[in-house]
């Protein structure tokens, strides 16, 4: 994989949140395991704040209503639970950040699948490879196959993403 210079990359997702937020659209986030875990610190810095005082930003974490997640997966299949939480609540306009490392998560793959259906922009921290690279609008690729730096890389984009965005959204 050629290396992608990330500060356009980062300028792209910020500029996309916050479009989607200034028109007054919904962030979602989903990841499985550690990414998902930083998709619900995303949406923490968000609707809390990161550095300072500002206005709540609406950002929802797919799969962190577990009544809700255990019942489809169950029923149905883990594969389809982020797919059937934005069927109910994703709507044109909306954005969805995706994490996944191997960039091959059935389940991140039928969300982003979902989200382009009903005209929601993407954006993806990935690690080097898989079939997520080509389908996500705003990709931030780490260039590495190893799990735990992926996650590393990750966390430092999220931080950057989330400053800039709150800076951004203050000036509103």
């Amino acid at each position: 994989m050629q290396c992608t210079d990330l500060t356009v990359e980062i300028k792209s997702a910020v500029d996309l949140l916050c479009d989607t937020f200034r028109r007054g659209n919904i962030v979602f986030t989903c990841g499985n395991g550690g990414s998902m875990e930083q998709a619900m610190h995303i949406a923490g810095e968000l609707v809390d704040r990161f550095r300072i005082e500002r206005n709540a930003l609406p950002v929802v974490t797919l799969g962190a209503n577990h009544a809700v997640l255990s019942a489809w997966a169950n029923d149905y299949d883990y594969k389809t639970a982020f797919r059937r939480e934005l069927e109910a609540l994703g709507k044109k306009g909306d954005c969805l950040i995706v994490l996944s490392t191997s960039g091959n998560s059935a389940n991140i793959i039928e969300a982003v699948n979902v989200a382009q259906k009903r005209g929601m922009n993407t954006i993806g921290l990935l690690g080097e490879g898989g079939k997520l690279q080509d389908l996500v609008r705003v990709r931030l690729s780490v260039p590495s196959y190893d799990t735990p730096r992926i996650q590393e890389v990750h966390m430092v984009l999220i931080h950057i993403i989330c400053e800039l965005v709150e800076k951004e959204m203050k000036r509103v």
